[in-house]
């Protein structure tokens, strides 16, 4: 399966790495807005292209993987490719998934491929837990947490603001939320019960601190519904304190059955990631595999976690995976 990486940030790192750990998988380009020359990857035989040339490559690739992050490229990059090539992202604005899924589904219709969007951990893995667990619960309520860690996208997010250099974000679960969940006690949490935001910020010279604060505490769909602290540090600080990637965390069902639903029971599903990136970059990998078969298979069109079987995101046969993991 040859694959494609558009962007080269931490995910699609991330992603050249993962390509080396799955044999049936082979990185034959990157492609970047920047300068081809300034760009040194850790694969030196494969190539590094413009992105203003990447239609050259339409029939040498079999699955583009996108890298963007999804406040400003994704939304224009994967409807955009996806008339090109069978495309992957992990778009993880989660309310405009909708409106995602639409466009790119045309455009993925239009060119004859398959698009999978929204895979990663959250949206992705976290999303067919929340799936199961409804199914098999249907008398209950669903939380999620994440971390204490690094958003890659809310830190994106950050750093597309005016004036501002560098930025890391943190997701923190309120544990008395966390304890009382667990407690099969089914509380009624708003968005801001469950969640601290902290951020870290490193300014241009000359920006109004201020104002970057307020535009980060009323972003809408990453912000504004979560008590946020803003804290403007030195760039050495931010490197020296704040360079880790780590994340992680829970979706949990607290479900009842019996006659008189005495019977409690909680489904709980975890992630505890050293590095967000790496991982999020193998489930990318994964659904890539999928979206070269369902193509193979003479599907078109976009698809998310929930649409694709699991045997499709193993490199082994569904003989195997019967006889080891069923």
């Amino acid at each position: 399966m040859r694959i494609g990486i558009l962007g080269y940030g931490n995910l699609g790192r991330g992603v050249e790495l993962a390509i080396k750990d799955n044999p049936d998988t082979e990185l034959v380009a990157v492609f970047t807005r920047r300068d081809p020359s300034t760009l040194k990857i850790n694969t030196p035989s494969v190539p590094v292209v413009n992105v203003t040339e990447i239609a050259d490559w339409k029939d040498k690739i079999d699955v583009l993987i996108l890298c963007g992050g999804s406040a400003t490229d994704l939304p224009i990059q994967t409807p955009e490719f996806a008339k090109l090539f069978n495309v992957v992202d992990s778009f993880d604005t989660h309310a405009k998934i909708p409106q995602h899924f639409a466009n790119v589904d045309k455009s993925a219709k239009e060119g004859g491929k398959v698009a999978v969007i929204s895979v990663g951990w959250d949206p992705g893995l976290f999303s067919l837990a929340r799936i199961y667990f409804n199914a098999v619960l249907p008398e209950g309520k669903d939380y999620t947490f994440w971390g204490k860690g690094v958003s890659q996208g809310h830190s994106d997010a950050i750093r597309r603001i005016k004036g501002v250099k560098n930025a890391k974000q943190y997701t923190i679960p309120v544990d008395a939320a966390l304890e009382a969940v667990r407690s099969g006690s089914n509380p009624e949490l708003t968005t801001r019960q469950k969640h601290t935001r902290e951020c870290f910020v490193v300014l241009e010279e000359g920006a109004d601190a201020a104002e970057v604060e307020r535009q980060i505490k009323t972003m809408p769909n990453y912000f504004d519904e979560y008590d946020t602290t803003v804290h403007f540090i030195s760039e050495e600080e931010l490197n020296r304190n704040h360079s880790g990637l780590a994340h992680g965390g829970f979706v949990i069902r607290s479900g009842k059955t019996g006659n008189d639903k005495q019977h409690n029971h909680i489904a709980e599903f975890s992630l505890k990631l050293d590095s967000n990136p790496e991982f999020t970059s193998n489930v990318l990998v994964a659904y890539a595999r999928a979206a070269y078969r369902l193509n193979s298979e003479g599907q078109t069109g976009c698809k998310t976690a929930m649409d694709i079987a699991p045997s499709y995101l193993s490199v082994k046969s569904v003989d195997e995976l019967r006889a080891h993991y069923l």
